[in-house]
């Protein structure tokens, strides 16, 4: 007889690891940065490899474990993970990493777009509605936490720890849901194998050109090839969902109202998210944090996004809204601009006011954005759409990282007349001193930091607009209130999306 308390336990657990290594990582990347060698680019693609796959893969690995048993998709996915962890904690070259990182990201698909449909089977009525609050809470948790325990792991070991961590968790839900899970199937719809293959495609191209573009300040045909091979794939992908059978249905690409939420949790993502790896790189290479001290300093940003939901519920804030959704993305926009006050040579306090801006603009769109996407759908879509919600998010965060650091490598260019192409690609990835020998001269610290920070402000404008467009489409388009709809079938409880 299965014991439900520790099948959420595993299911909460499998969750909150694989979230927490969108934020955990962002700490210690600058550490990695100067133990391997890496500039900019290989600070990208070590947050990159993770998001492109598990944004791909999700809703198709979703579709695949109705097919051939959530439970056996679940465990998969939490072996895989854990020994990805391990060989990303014994990577010995960048490479390596980066390569690790991307079968995280592939095992980590195949536990997000299990654990809602593993909640629907092993609960049902006001459990089902206690489950599912217990993993959302776990996915604020996450990303709350994240910033905070890299850095104490970081300080007090090494930046392998924060990949090694995962695996006595991921023995631990292994054991558990070998005990305590039951299998589960249902008449699944047929794999979209082009759809996956040309969003797979587009993804990793667009990515991959804009990083190196930027690595090779656009001289070559390489870069902008692989952008415009990206987008080509990318623009067959949207053409091959009119067609039957498609990842998507013609239901949910014609709702205005879906669209809208669907850019609104894009723009969250390229917007706000992926500016943390800038944010975490000018707290300590610029500032002289700690790795512990920058994620503590981050907390002003991460803990509203797991208080304000709580607080908004108990003021009864709308959850279906689309005036909310815009709400919370203008609050967004507005404290990426407000974090523009801090300077190469002032304290860390001038980002306060923006990060608890835009952590409860973040708080106040997150559920509203979860909710709405359910709502309006029809319910036998529910799942799909959680799914597509999640798969914008990441998709958002993965190509904003690589637009954003392209924005940032522009801007440290221009501040650096002379610099050369190595100093500029040394700054942009955080190693300053580097760069100011490079640079060289009485002044070059303070020139190369001033350099950065420039840098830092034209992505938290560019963010900010990214944000604002996120504002306006939900503004726009999201005008529905609530269905009267029956319950969701089992394969299709979710009503929540990962927070970052």
């Amino acid at each position: 007889m299965r014991t439900k308390p520790w099948t959420i336990t595993a299911i909460c657990l499998a969750t909150f690891m694989l979230l927490l290594d969108i934020t955990i990582v962002q700490v210690a990347l600058p550490s990695i940065g100067r133990q391997l060698h890496s500039g900019l680019s290989g600070l990208q693609w070590t947050v990159d490899a993770y998001t492109l796959p598990l944004s791909a893969l999700v809703v198709s690995i979703g579709t695949v474990s109705d097919r051939w048993g959530r439970r056996r998709i679940f465990l998969a996915g939490v072996v895989g993970f854990t020994i990805a962890s391990a060989l990303c904690g014994a990577a010995p070259s960048l490479a390596v990493l980066v390569a690790a990182r991307a079968l995280q990201g592939v095992a980590g698909a195949a536990m997000f777009a299990t654990t809602l449909a593993l909640i629907g089977q092993e609960f049902a009525g006001p459990a089902r509605g206690q489950a599912i609050a217990a993993w959302g809470a776990t996915v604020g948790a996450a990303v709350a936490s994240g910033p905070v325990v890299g850095g104490l792991l970081v300080n007090a070991l090494d930046w392998r720890w924060i990949f090694f961590v995962n695996v006595p968790i991921g023995v631990a839900v292994v054991v558990l849901s070998l005990r305590h899970l039951a299998e589960g199937r249902d008449r699944a719809r047929p794999l979209d194998w082009p759809g996956l293959a040309t969003l797979t495609a587009g993804l990793t191209l667009l990515t991959a050109g804009l990083l190196r573009g930027t690595a090779t300040d656009w001289t070559g045909a390489s870069g902008p090839a692989m952008c415009v091979a990206g987008v080509a794939f990318l623009a067959t992908y949207a053409g091959l969902q009119r067609r039957p059978g498609a990842m998507l249905d013609r239901e949910l690409v014609s709702n205005p109202a879906f669209v809208g939420v669907s850019v609104s949790v894009l723009a969250l993502g390229a917007g706000m998210f992926a500016t943390l790896l800038y944010l975490t790189i000018f707290l300590q290479n610029v500032l002289g944090l700690s790795a512990l001290q920058a994620g503590v300093r981050m907390l002003p940003f991460t803990a509203p996004i797991f208080l304000v939901p709580f607080i908004a519920r108990r003021l009864r804030v709308p959850v279906v809204s689309g005036r909310v959704i815009g709400t919370g993305m203008t609050l967004v926009s507005l404290g990426l601009v407000a974090m523009t006050a801090a300077t190469a040579t002032t304290s860390w306090t001038r980002l306060v006011v923006g990060m608890l801006v835009g952590g409860i603009g973040v708080g106040v769109a997150n559920p509203s954005i979860a909710a709405t996407a359910l709502a309006v759908v029809p319910p036998a879509r529910s799942g799909l759409a959680a799914g597509v919600s999640n798969t914008c998010r990441l998709g958002g965060i993965a190509i904003g990282v690589a637009v954003l650091g392209a924005v940032l490598h522009a801007a440290v260019s221009a501040d650096l007349p002379g610099g050369g192409h190595a100093a500029v690609a040394l700054v942009s990835g955080g190693r300053l001193a580097a760069g100011a020998a490079l640079v060289g001269g009485p002044h070059a610290s303070g020139t190369v930091a001033s350099a950065f920070t420039h840098g830092l402000h034209v992505v938290l404008i560019a963010g900010a607009a990214i944000t604002g467009f996120g504002a306006l489409s939900a503004f726009a388009l999201v005008r529905t209130q609530r269905r009267a709809v029956a319950p969701a079938p089992v394969t299709a409880p979710a009503p929540a999306t990962v927070a970052g």
